[in-house]
């Protein structure tokens, strides 16, 4: 199932198991997965984009793998907040998945992350090279621990 909103995605999710965050690109995946405890993002892999089939099927294996409890999906808002082609083939993907698993899908408005992790890279003093294998595995961590934050921050309040 999709949820609109952080809200409902969370009351959807088991009590406990770890997250995937996704961040899409054109012609890449970028994939971060949390621990357990839903505590902290770590970027784990950036899947090549080649069919749909193949990379949800992908996505699956880790998701098999890992214990996913739940899938979040970075959505690409321009700065105005609005939903651009970029969005939308985003929002396509989610629902294309959904009809493959159970899992619950959620999004995360994911404006500048690549920025923010773009800037971390610099500041590791990765190659250029290094800086592109890693962007999106890492943006997708950006996304997954801002979703990460506001769940824990909502079970406080």
């Amino acid at each position: 199932m999709i949820f609109e909103t952080t809200e409902e995605y969370a009351a959807a999710l088991p009590r406990a198991g770890a997250l995937a965050g996704l961040d899409f690109g054109t012609k890449t995946i970028g994939v971060a997965v949390s621990d357990g405890l839903r505590s902290v993002a770590t970027p784990l892999e950036t899947v090549k984009r080649k069919k749909f089939t193949l990379d949800a099927g992908r996505l699956l294996e880790i998701a098999e793998g890992r214990g996913i409890a739940g899938f979040v999906l970075g959505l690409p808002r321009n700065m105005d907040g609005s939903e651009g082609p970029r969005a939308q083939s985003t929002r396509a993907f989610a629902r294309n998945l959904s009809r493959m698993t159970e899992i619950p899908i959620g999004f995360w408005d994911e404006r500048l992350s690549t920025v923010a992790a773009e800037r971390a890279l610099l500041e590791a003093d990765h190659s250029r090279k290094r800086r592109g294998e890693l962007i999106d595995a890492v943006a997708a961590g950006y996304i997954l621990q801002g979703l990460l934050d506001r769940l824990s921050y909502m079970s406080r309040s």
